[in-house]
């Protein structure tokens, strides 16, 4: 199979292209370099794996949550990409694809990302039969309010480092090991994504639609101080 994926769903940037079982990536930390980056990388990518556009099967992208301008961009440079060579899309969420940042071994992973504005986007994961089960749904909330089902999950995400580590001190008899510094790659991505074309899973670009979360895409400066001091 032959996919492209893109993932610019936080701070970071990549993109990554699979062919028959190989996987080269582009990856770096670029905040507000997303637009500048994510094209001119597939492009030089597809080049390196000496294939065009035209030969893609599919095109891939983590569908958020995460930064709002982040999720929409990669939507958009997918569709673009797939509209005009008329393949699928394949949207896995983005906590997922970070819930591939776990470490081997582990098969119960928190996935958290900072959501700012004191909140964390989180999704609980399960690892059966090589996949990433979601265990329950997804969810935008406070640290303090969310909770582990039993014990031996291991946390990956920038959302155990917001909020000086709340979340990581409130959980940690649940968890075995935190990764605070993850963020999800287009690699993992790609992985992912193969999966779900084997699974069947693949749709027409225009049927995609970005997880938010949170209701309000936007909040004026009036409106986030309100939200901080209701949760003090």
């Amino acid at each position: 199979m032959k996919l492209l994926a893109i993932e610019t769903a936080t701070e970071a940037c990549s993109v990554a292209v699979h062919v028959d079982g190989a996987l080269i990536e582009r990856f770096e930390i670029a905040p507000r370099r997303h637009t500048e980056l994510t094209l001119p990388w597939a492009g030089q990518l597809l080049s390196e794996a000496g294939i065009s556009r035209n030969q893609l099967d599919a095109v891939a992208i983590s569908r958020g949550p995460g930064a709002f301008s982040g999720v929409r961009l990669a939507i958009a440079i997918a569709q673009g990409i797939a509209l005009a060579i008329d393949r699928p899309l394949l949207a896995l969420s983005t906590l997922q694809v970070l819930a591939q940042r776990a470490p081997a071994g582990q098969d119960k992973v928190l996935a958290a990302i900072d959501a700012r504005m004191g909140e964390v986007y989180t999704g609980r994961f399960v690892r059966a039969d090589g996949q990433w089960l979601a265990q329950g749904v997804e969810q935008v909330q406070a640290p303090e309010t969310v909770v582990l089902d039993g014990q031996g999950w291991f946390g990956v995400g920038t959302g155990f480092a917001a909020a000086d580590g709340v979340l990581a001190s409130r959980l940690q008899d649940g968890l075995l090991g935190v990764d605070a510094c993850a963020l999800p790659h287009a690699a993992d991505l790609a992985t992912l994504a193969v999966a779900a074309w084997q699974r069947g899973e693949a749709i027409a670009p225009e049927l995609v639609e970005p997880t938010y979360l949170r209701n309000n895409v936007a909040l004026t400066l009036v409106e986030q101080q309100a939200l901080r001091e209701s949760k003090k």
